[in-house]
């Protein structure tokens, strides 16, 4: 054969080679290999495997010239150590290369082709470890090529004997051969880059429609997994997914099914299915491909596969999660693994409830430490004052008394989540009512309430304990008292609240000790500021932190911003 027929053969065996790569790597088994890396050893070492076999039968697409091969092994290698590293490129070479020398070992070429192939492979390995992410560039792999299958055939130069036939064989091989393989490794680099991107296009299709339906049901799974919940959550499934029927138990019954065989998969009943009953068991999800794996007892029961994975919250298995194909609308592996991923964010869900859960206890049990922490000698000292006021003002002694009642009754009810701005002020109010009669004119109090920010929604007990500690600590400090101010106003979408006084104010030391923690729990310090506005912190997130302002002979100011909870 001359050079041109040479390089028709092989450009026709490539065509060929490289069809049945792409046909092997859409194989089931091949393609859940992940192509995009190479991590652990048996990965590594199955890829290796595959491009060396793939190196092998480019041994067998070539043609025999002077009892050598033309062949295609070199763009195989190429691209595998490109794609895994040294470790896959020399693997894939030596198994390629040293089936070319057992192939022949008579060969006067043998020798050279199979160390040649395993270099190739090395140094296409040690190309993609520097360029790691880059590597895989059809420019790339086709210069190896060309390098590698110059040195190929040098090295038949230097080892072959007779020199003379090394030299025919040379000049008859070298040209196709630096061609096909340099075309070829470029485009089996290409192929590999297509197949990569094709799963990450589907892997992104799963992963949004998980996110999608995730979305719509989070609203329903915060309130924990029940009845009403889990059919609101299978409706969104089954309409989103398209499969013949979804169903969702707990550990015991089904607590719904939409779809086929809704007419004997009732919901709030016991569980049909004994691979269900086997999931709830060992915690592991299962592909089954028959309505025998699937086990109803129910003659006309249309599954044909299902999907079953596990729903758990703290360790603990609390429900599955189905989806049933039929024969009109069969399940596939795709399917599988979105039901998978759905499992996973409504197990993440569903222990989020029990955080939710756990934080409303602890908001309702700092409401409560807050009104033990109210400091016992205030009511001591209210009644004191009301009795002062009940020989020589009657009436006085009168609205004092529903002052201090109302005070105390809000005081006592404040752990029923959020309330009107327009209730915290009348607290405060039966506050400074009380504190007026005791001390006179030392307490000067300027209000000015927004009246459209009545009905804003605001945490309890949270204006009030800043205006006591104004005046106790600031005003009371000074035998003259002074002022507070306290405003309302709405600010874009935030309520403004602002509390001043003109008091003794505080050093910087002292603001940072009022704010530490330790603060928190002092009974020395009334109610504490640091726990009304470490709430705040808490329930809107740092973006909402207190501003705070003081300074020795100034006073503080205290501004909240309050968003829209309404």
């Amino acid at each position: 054969m001359d050079t041109f027929e040479i390089i028709l053969a092989l450009a026709e065996r490539f065509g060929l080679m490289v069809g049945v790569v792409f046909l092997v790597m859409t194989v089931t088994p091949v393609q859940r290999m992940d192509f995009t890396r190479v991590e652990s050893r048996s990965r590594t070492l199955m890829i290796m495997l595959l491009f060396g076999l793939f190196g092998i039968l480019g041994t067998y697409t070539g043609n025999s010239v002077f009892q050598s091969v033309a062949n295609l092994r070199a763009m195989v290698v190429i691209t595998g150590g490109l794609f895994g590293g040294p470790v896959v490129g020399l693997g894939a070479g030596v198994i390629a290369g040293a089936h070319r020398i057992l192939m022949d070992l008579s060969g006067f070429s043998a020798w050279p082709c199979g160390i040649a192939t395993a270099l190739e492979g090395l140094a296409a390995g040690l190309v993609g470890m520097w360029l790691r992410d880059r590597a895989m560039n059809w420019r790339i792999a086709a210069s190896l090529a060309i390098a590698g299958e110059a040195v190929h055939m040098g090295l038949i130069l230097i080892l072959s004997r007779p020199f003379d036939e090394a030299v025919e064989l040379v000049r008859l091989i070298a040209p196709p051969m630096l061609l096909v393989n340099s075309v070829g490794a470029a485009l089996f680099v290409e192929v590999i880059n297509i197949f990569s991107r094709d799963r990450e296009r589907r892997e992104s299709l799963h992963a949004q429609l998980i996110l999608d339906i995730a979305n719509m049901s989070v609203s329903y799974l915060r309130s924990g997994l029940s009845r009403q919940s889990a059919e609101a959550t299978a409706e969104i499934i089954h309409h989103r997914v398209g499969v013949a029927a979804v169903a969702i138990t707990d550990a015991k019954n089904v607590l719904a099914h939409v779809g086929a065989g809704a007419d004997h998969h009732l919901a709030g009943r016991e569980i049909r299915t004994s691979a269900t009953r086997e999931v709830l068991r060992t915690g592991r999800a299962v592909f089954l491909h028959s309505a025998e794996a699937i086990g109803c007892n129910h003659d006309d029961c249309p599954m044909t596969s299902g999907v079953i994975v596990p729903l758990m919250k703290n360790d603990e298995i609390i429900g599955t999660l189905k989806f049933y194909g039929s024969a009109k609308t069969p399940l596939n592996g795709t399917l599988f693994e979105v039901a998978k991923g759905l499992g996973n964010l409504f197990s993440t869900q569903l222990e989020l409830e029990d955080i939710q859960i756990n934080e409303q206890m602890l908001a309702h049990a700092e409401i409560r430490r807050l009104q033990a922490q109210i400091n016992p000698h205030f009511l001591f000292n209210s009644l004191n004052t009301i009795t002062s006021f009940c020989r020589s003002n009657a009436e006085k002694a009168r609205e004092l008394l529903m002052d201090l009642s109302l005070y105390m009754r809000r005081n006592l009810d404040l752990s029923r989540g959020f309330i009107p701005l327009s209730e915290e002020m009348e607290q405060v109010r039966s506050y400074l009512a009380i504190e007026k009669a005791r001390f006179g004119g030392r307490i000067v109090v300027d209000m000015d309430i927004d009246e459209e920010c009545g009905a804003w929604p605001i945490p309890p007990l949270i204006i009030q304990p800043l205006v006591e500690n104004s005046i106790r600590h600031g005003l009371l400090a000074r035998k003259r008292g002074g002022h507070v101010r306290l405003s309302a106003v709405r600010e874009d979408d935030c309520l403004a609240v602002t509390v001043a006084d003109d008091g003794v104010g505080m050093d910087e030391k002292t603001l940072e000790k009022v704010l530490s923690r330790e603060c928190v729990g002092s009974r020395h310090d009334g109610i504490g500021m640091r726990n009304c506005l470490s709430r705040l912190e808490h329930i809107y997130g740092p973006q909402y932190s207190p501003e705070i302002r003081s300074a020795p002979g100034e006073g503080t100011s205290i501004l909240l911003r309050i968003p829209d909870r309404s």
